[in-house]
């Protein structure tokens, strides 16, 4: 079945702004996994005195849902404050492009996630922030919180939302989820599990996961 997308994603997405790479960058992050298919690396010019977003450019590697929620990110952030930025949701990207397909919500997710890492990237050169200040205990809180921006392909909703985590364990940088599959979830099994896996061995300390989808458990090292 052709995915809808509306008449903002496709503009944006034929014609995105700030596409490249910015030369003497002050900061540059990616976003992404080769895994799901989407990734985003940012480039940004910050005044350090006005924390202020002067220029914004990306390379986008994905669809063309990645494509467009990359290029209205940045024109959100540019002009804007690093602390505006840094409350900035999804829903903003989401709600500038009409709504996306729910199978492509996470491109939106990804879009925010990577403005957050390029910032980050620039507090650290700046002194601002510490390589351990974004650590984490590896516990059943911080993944919980993780996976909330794990997105159900076929509903557009976190999979906490859902009440799709049963199960949550940790031991020593091994981590064990369990998810509640409903009767039509088959079709979606593997990109659950690539979303899932790719959140997860982003987590610092994590080693190895075993994700568990109904009864067939899949095990990678991280």
């Amino acid at each position: 079945m052709a995915i809808k997308y509306s008449q903002k994603v496709i503009e944006e997405f034929t014609n995105p702004e700030n596409v490249g790479e910015i030369e003497g960058a002050d900061a540059v992050a990616t976003e992404g996994s080769p895994a799901c298919g989407d990734m985003i690396t940012y480039n940004m010019i910050i005044d350090p005195e006005t924390h202020i977003i002067n220029d914004v450019k990306f390379r986008s590697y994905g669809c063309a849902s990645n494509i467009a929620t990359a290029s209205v990110a940045t024109k959100i952030a540019k002009g804007r404050t690093i602390e505006e930025i840094k409350k900035l949701t999804p829903k903003a990207v989401t709600e500038e492009l009409d709504g996306l397909p729910a199978v492509k919500i996470h491109c939106s997710v990804l879009a925010i996630n990577g403005l957050k890492a390029a910032i980050r990237e620039w507090e650290k050169k700046q002194g601002l922030r510490k390589d351990g200040d974004d650590a984490e205990a590896l516990d059943k809180e911080t993944i919980l919180r993780e996976l909330r921006n794990v997105i159900h392909p076929e509903t557009g909703i976190s999979i906490v939302k859902m009440n799709m985590v049963r199960t949550i364990e940790v031991d020593d940088g091994k981590i064990f989820v369990e998810l509640l599959m409903g009767e039509t979830d088959e079709m979606f099994y593997e990109n659950i599990e690539e979303e899932t896996r790719e959140h997860l061995e982003g987590l610092p300390g994590a080693f190895d996961a075993t994700i568990k989808l109904n009864d067939k458990p899949i095990t990678k090292g991280l």
